[in-house]
């Protein structure tokens, strides 16, 4: 049996990873046959100190190996190119995006390294899958080293139209990387189509059928693999004692009113500013929630050191200092706004005690948050998932409130049906949501992915 090999920026240790996150599913295929994960230590080093040091430890029969980064290499590779220019280009916000000509060679640089670092440790019949945007050239440095094993890539983000992607300075030596990997997969039907219409308008590739691309002397093949969750694990995890005390406190506290939760990162792709400002529509347009409906809205840090995530942070302050001092009173806050990371065990007794999850990004690859949501509820008693059409979970969750986050009347006006809506609808739509997540779990995700890799070596 061939052993995995996954490059990811960062790496978990299979033994200890929370219900439903991506090392769920990584950390069964890696153990299944033994295994290696490779990527960033997470130390960056002072200038002047050696860098590139190699960390190998065992975790049961999986191998971890992690590299450190220097501090230049650290801020042009991870802060700069890979989250001061892929994130927001990719979450079409070319206004947030700094095209440094040096963030580029920090990219291609640590990139290297990693292949370099990587490929000593691999065997010739080694299956590699390399996760998302920090990686992109990966394959092409291992190609150039002479690797010859099947790699895999998997892009958890969104991808933006080709105008779009046409922005990026460099952008035909990075979207040629891909055919280095003889499988990319997307987490969207809509991401599959925009990357078929830059490889053809763009890199001049031709289209060989579905999902394959000839370009560059080789052949690529492409497809849309939408990331699930580990159902049964996130259930399991809401019968713990934290998820349960969770649940209880939070309907003893406001037994008298509806809750609505938002879980998410402070990030400028999650329309939480958008969010706030379709609930104080609610509340306007639709007084009877006034003393009624609570917001729980978590936005947990994230690249704090970035200046747009202070800008957001600081408007989302005011937002919700405004909608409380309007419309709160002694014994009621519409809001209330965390910014910290709740404890994994207790986010499913978060989940199961509110009536409404608001789930309206302005652009995102999968949300997985939409799908713990559903995994969350009581089938007897659910609540409703409003669901922005521009996730990618919206392709296959129709049966949530799809909206459009830009749009806060028709917002306010889907959550207000949410809030109203009569248990049998409610049953019908959260029975489809969960045969759909279920059918279509983390556990798919990964077994269909490294079977279409198996079917097939480099192009």
């Amino acid at each position: 049996m061939s052993r995995l090999v996954v490059v990811s920026n960062r790496v978990a240790d299979p033994r200890r990873v929370a219900a439903g996150g991506l090392a769920v599913a990584l950390g069964e295929a890696l153990s299944s046959s033994g295994g290696l994960w490779f990527g960033w230590s997470g130390t960056v080093v002072e200038r002047g100190a050696p860098d590139g040091q190699l960390h190998v430890q065992r975790a049961g029969n999986v191998t971890l190996a992690t590299v450190d980064l220097g501090h230049d290499d650290h801020a042009a590779y991870y802060r700069g190119y890979a989250n001061g220019v892929l994130w927001p280009v990719f979450h079409y916000r070319l206004d947030l995006a700094n095209f440094d000509p040096g963030y580029i060679d920090g990219y291609r640089r640590v990139n290297r390294l990693f292949a370099h670092k990587l490929m000593p440790l691999l065997r010739p019949d080694d299956v590699i899958w390399v996760h998302d945007y920090h990686l992109i050239p990966l394959a092409a440095e291992l190609r150039a080293m002479g690797c010859q094993q099947r790699i895999g890539f998997f892009l958890h983000t969104p991808l933006a139209p080709p105008l779009i992607l046409a922005a990026i300075p460099g952008h035909e030596w990075l979207m040629r990387a891909l055919f280095a990997y003889d499988l990319v997969g997307l987490q969207s039907q809509a991401d599959m189509n925009h990357l078929a219409r830059y490889l053809v308008t763009e890199a001049g590739a031709e289209q060989l059928g579905e999902g394959r691309f000839g370009a560059f002397n080789r052949q690529l093949r492409a497809a849309a693999f939408p990331i699930g969750i580990d159902v049964d694990g996130f259930i399991e995890l809401g019968r713990g004692k934290e998820a349960t005390e969770t649940r209880a406190n939070l309907r003893e506290q406001y037994a008298r009113r509806q809750l609505l939760v938002g879980v998410d990162r402070l990030d400028y792709s999650k329309g939480l500013p958008q969010r706030f400002r379709a609930f104080r529509t609610l509340l306007e347009r639709y007084p009877e929630n006034r003393h009624s409906a609570t917001l729980i809205q978590v936005a947990a840090p994230s690249r704090e050191d970035v200046d747009a995530y202070g800008d957001i942070r600081r408007e989302l302050e005011g937002l919700c200092g405004a909608i409380n001092g309007d419309f709160g009173d002694l014994d009621w806050m519409p809001i209330r706004y965390i910014h910290r990371t709740v404890a994994r065990k207790r986010v499913p007794g978060l989940f199961a005690a509110s009536r409404v999850a608001l789930v309206t990004p302005l652009r995102d690859g999968m949300n997985l948050v939409a799908k713990e949501y559903i995994a969350a509820q009581d089938p007897a008693d659910p609540g409703v998932l409003v669901l922005s059409r521009f996730a990618g979970a919206a392709e296959q969750l129709t049966e949530a409130l799809l909206v459009n986050p830009y749009d806060t009347q028709a917002t306010a006006e889907a959550i207000e049906r949410a809030l109203r809506m009569p248990l049998d609808e409610r049953r019908l739509r959260h029975g489809r949501l969960l045969e759909e997540i279920r059918r279509h779990d983390v556990h798919w995700w990964r077994e269909r992915f490294l079977s279409a890799l198996s079917e097939g070596g480099p192009g």
